[in-house]
């Protein structure tokens, strides 16, 4: 079984402070952290809801490659962009929603069967699979 590892500082409270995210595999960052960029979208670097919304991403376009290519279509490209909703909700803050999109270069495979590979991976990914229950995700798949 594989393992990821990443690790965070932070330094100061929660509304004036600030901290670094980073990962142990050493393949980017140490990315800067800070409320008001995770609340606000102000100031530099990056927030967790982005992190996750990278690797959703990632993770959603390797099943959906995948079940693709079960299915005899491999893809010849995949673009994919997970847009994640971070608010206040009851009991606080919280991640609300992961909207995906993917464009689609994929011969001999038509809309409705890219739509729906797309809905199975989407279900699928483990990244999907932590997050369901806990969050409303949609996919809008289309072929380019």
């Amino acid at each position: 079984m594989a393992t990821s590892t990443g690790s965070a500082t932070w330094q100061g409270d929660l509304m004036s402070g600030s901290g670094e995210a980073r990962m142990a595999s050493g393949a980017g960052g140490p990315f800067p952290v800070s409320w008001a960029r995770r609340t606000e979208g102000q100031g530099p670097g990056t927030s967790p809801e982005e992190l996750i919304a990278a690797a959703h991403a990632t993770c959603f376009a390797m099943a959906l490659s995948h079940g693709l290519a079960q299915q005899g279509h491999a893809p010849q490209k995949l673009e994919t962009e997970a847009t994640v909703s971070f608010g206040p909700g009851d009991g606080g803050f919280s991640i609300q929603s992961v909207a995906l999109k993917v464009r689609g270069q994929v011969e001999g495979l038509d809309e409705a069967a890219f739509r729906q590979a797309a809905e199975a991976a989407k279900d699928g990914c483990p990244v999907s699979k932590a997050l369901a229950g806990n969050v409303q995700m949609s996919v809008d798949a289309a072929l380019a």
